[in-house]
């Protein structure tokens, strides 16, 4: 058998100008070198319900909600219910009874990506590591691939996304980024009618940005302030702004562009090596400060700010306010339209079912990824949703 690392260089080398399409082949012809059946990858849709084959559509494509059949390899696979999901949601490698197939997870620095499926007459542990690595190496290129490839856009949604919900999601980072010490997962629903809401996460210094914006309105303006935000507070924290400073450039910048639009928003930051955060509040519903297994009450609410847009020029900046964080401390965001989705009947999925959600979630071992998958799932199949509905979770974790 070819060396390990012999065969993940010329994989490498083969797949710099070679288009998504190619990818599939590429990967299998790599395993088949290491000592596999076979290889192929399989990619989480936006909504992180299945898990689609990196191949060409086939004329007829089984409906979302058609069972699947996970031993073709051309089939979508539901992430409840099957091994392949189950690999996804914990990321961690499962393998078949007979030990004749396995799903390996890809992840991106933390990010969930989908799942590698391999196949081999048996899987001693030592093929298990090639396996991880070959991943590994396929998550690089599928990445790499992707803010450019159409083939790896349509493998990851299920359906047509509005114009709105396109130029959101062309400005707003991956879902999950994090270190050692810190991780932050958002999810952005209805993600493929999106108009309002947006998140922002990035690391850089020692310090974790945030920002959670909801803009008025659910059209395309409501879309282009948010982008606009977004813009406009990496600018200004690009450039050494506080987070007073970011807010005023975000007022200003909307009141003079698209000035009949208001936005609220949370911008906060975390000093990953004291545990500092520090946040302002533009007329947007408070964070909740999570510490173990309770949310603490009024930890984190303060009277708010004016909502972004009305162009105060003179008027005083917004206050920043403080907290210390515990090791194992979770500050949750999120925008109205989360608390203010309703029941069949009329109740409100409200700021104590979030916080139990959340908490039930993380009781059971879950990462803040799935926690957030979870709760975006329980809410799609209970509630109704009036509006955007954004979240963002951040756990501190200091090794």
């Amino acid at each position: 058998m070819p060396n390990e690392d012999a065969v993940l260089s010329a994989l490498l080398a083969s797949s710099n100008r070679v288009t998504a399409a190619d990818i599939p082949a590429l990967i299998d012809e790599a395993g088949r070198k290491l000592g596999l059946s076979g290889a192929q990858v399989y990619l989480a849709d936006l909504q992180q319900a299945r898990l689609t084959p990196l191949v060409h559509p086939a004329p007829e494509t089984p409906s979302p909600n058609e069972p699947t059949d996970p031993s073709k390899p051309s089939e979508p696979i539901q992430i409840e219910g099957s091994m392949a999901g189950l690999a996804y949601r914990t990321q961690r490698t499962q393998r078949s009874r007979d030990d004749c197939t396995a799903w390996v997870p890809m992840i991106d620095g933390v990010e969930r990506v989908g799942v590698l499926r391999v196949t081999a007459p048996c899987f001693e542990d030592a093929l298990l590591e090639s396996c991880a690595a070959l991943s590994g190496l396929a998550t690089l290129l599928v990445m790499a691939k992707s803010s450019h490839d159409e083939l790896v856009v349509d493998r990851t949604r299920s359906r047509t996304m509005t114009t709105q919900a396109e130029l959101l999601w062309a400005f707003v980072p991956p879902r999950t980024i994090g270190t050692d010490d810190v991780t932050s997962t958002a999810i952005l629903e209805p993600a493929y009618e999106a108009g309002g809401d947006a998140f922002d996460h990035s690391l850089g210094d020692g310090v974790l940005h945030l920002a959670l914006l909801d803009a008025m309105g659910h059209d395309l303006a409501s879309g282009g302030a948010s982008a606009v935000a977004l813009g406009a507070s990496r600018a200004t924290r690009r450039a050494g702004g506080t987070l007073a400073d970011i807010a005023t450039t975000i007022d200003t910048t909307l009141s003079e562009w698209i000035p009949d639009r208001l936005l609220t928003a949370v911008i906060a930051r975390l000093d990953i090596a004291t545990g500092q955060f520090t946040w302002i509040n533009c007329g947007h519903p408070p964070p909740l400060l999570i510490r173990e297994g309770h949310v603490v009450p009024q930890a984190m609410e303060f009277p708010a700010y004016l909502p972004l847009g009305l162009g105060l020029g003179q008027a005083a900046a917004p206050d920043e306010h403080h907290i210390r964080l515990q090791p194992g401390d979770r500050v949750l965001l999120y925008s109205d339209g989360v608390t203010e989705a309703r029941t069949s009947d009329g109740s409100l999925f409200g700021e104590q079912r979030l916080a139990d959600s959340v908490i039930r979630s993380m009781a059971s071992g879950n990462a803040p990824p799935e926690t957030l998958r979870r709760l975006v799932r329980n809410l799609h199949e209970h509630h109704q949703l009036h509006d955007d509905a954004t979240i963002m979770l951040v756990r501190w974790h200091p090794h």
